[in-house]
């Protein structure tokens, strides 16, 4: 049977994913132990043993820690203590980033002991309270698509990594992976970075040997973890063979290509770019959905979606009572059910003392209705600047 959901929080149970083929008398006693009530899905065929099997030695000892329970993690700040930390963080490493950029457009040299700085600095925060970096990122406004790409993903691929219960080690080459993963992208022409509508083939494949300068620079760069030139080659493959630069097929990719694969797509879909408007998270998420089983792997992006909820954090939002606001926390419990602030009243007028909800604590609309989430929205619905969060919260 594959068990789908559990009647309590993952999070209080020795399973380190959230839904799990049940295959041992050792799990059914571990049930017994922790719940009441479990809930079964007789059509879901994603088993973990599937996913096990593209792990590297190192992770499968990580997964089998968590299984035992001795590998958790926990929010250690709320979101509204660790997010000026965060603030401070994403601010140095998209500095940083950009002193890579222009390194790399003028045959300089990568600075592997700053880069590995300033990934401990995400990984630290991310591991405290993962939903703060995500709402400081998704807010800020953002510069050279390249750069802040680059970042995001690898904020995103820790938050995936500490979500998993990966090892903090292989946590920290996933932010190594995000940050790095397109540098190569600094030696492709401007123009073509900045073309606004579609590639002509030849353009396409000029674009796509990004992949190969990324490969060769972080082979040049000594200091950075173990395998990164090889792991960077994988974020553009897909699971039916039809990705880039080799055509590898399903368990050949890997997980952390598998889960650079599904994060490069998300904050490129969510991002705005020179030949592409941006589309709500959401919106995102159902994109992956609808290509899991095709392009990526079913069972992480569902992982992921669990990860930054069905509204992520910092999407708009319209509530019921005709509020609009921004998601600045997950419950981990519901999902449907996050922290919102609200930057605007029902009748459309901008709300000067910032408001916090707990959907979860069935706070009562001005409809008579408890507060939920009516539809999610697009990010310019609210003018709201990253740094004006939490001022008068």
């Amino acid at each position: 049977m594959y068990v789908a959901e559990l009647d309590r929080p993952w999070t209080d149970t020795p399973f380190i994913f959230q839904g799990f083929a049940l295959q041992t008398h050792e799990q059914l006693e571990i049930l017994k132990a922790y719940c009441n009530v479990v809930f079964v899905d007789p059509d879901r065929a994603e088993i973990i043993s599937r996913l096990a099997d593209t792990m590297p030695p190192r992770t499968k000892a990580t997964v089998d820690l968590a299984r035992s329970g001795k590998l958790t993690w926990t929010v250690l700040a709320p979101v509204e203590k660790e997010y000026p930390g965060a603030a401070r963080c994403y601010s140095d490493a998209s500095a940083l980033m950009g002193k890579c950029v222009v390194a790399v457009r003028s045959a300089g040299v990568l600075q592997p002991k700053k880069l590995s700085e300033a990934v401990s600095a995400i990984s630290t925060s991310v591991l405290s309270n993962p939903d703060a970096m995500l709402l400081f990122s998704r807010l800020q406004e953002k510069g050279d698509y390249t750069q802040s790409h680059s970042l995001d993903c690898a904020i995103y691929m820790t938050a995936f990594g500490r979500f998993l219960a990966m090892s903090p080690q292989d946590i920290v080459v996933l932010g190594h992976l995000g940050l790095l993963q397109d540098i190569g992208k600094a030696k492709l022409p401007t123009p073509l970075l900045e073309k606004r509508g579609k590639l002509t083939p030849v353009e396409y494949s000029l674009a796509q040997r990004h992949v190969e300068y990324s490969e060769a620079i972080l082979r040049a760069t000594p200091g950075l973890p173990r395998g990164l030139a090889d792991l960077a080659t994988l974020h553009h493959e897909r699971i039916d063979g039809s990705g880039y630069p080799r055509g590898l097929k399903g368990k050949d990719i890997g997980l952390l290509g598998s889960i650079a694969a599904i994060v490069d797509t998300f904050d490129a879909l969510t991002a705005s770019r020179p030949y592409a408007m941006p589309i709500s998270p959401s919106d995102a998420l159902k994109v992956l959905y609808n290509s899991r089983g095709k392009l990526f792997d079913s069972f992480l992006v569902e992982q992921f979606i669990r990860c930054i909820g069905v509204f992520p954090v910092g999407s708009t939002v319209e509530l019921n009572g005709g509020e609009l606001g921004i998601v600045i926390a997950q419950n981990p419990i519901r999902r449907l059910q996050p922290r919102v602030m609200v930057i605007q009243d029902g009748a459309g007028n901008l709300v000067r003392r910032q408001k916090l909800i707990d959907l979860a604590r069935g706070t009562i609309a001005p409809d008579g209705h408890p507060y939920r989430i009516r539809r999610a929205l697009q990010q310019s619905s609210i003018e709201i600047k990253a740094a004006d969060l939490f001022l008068a919260a």
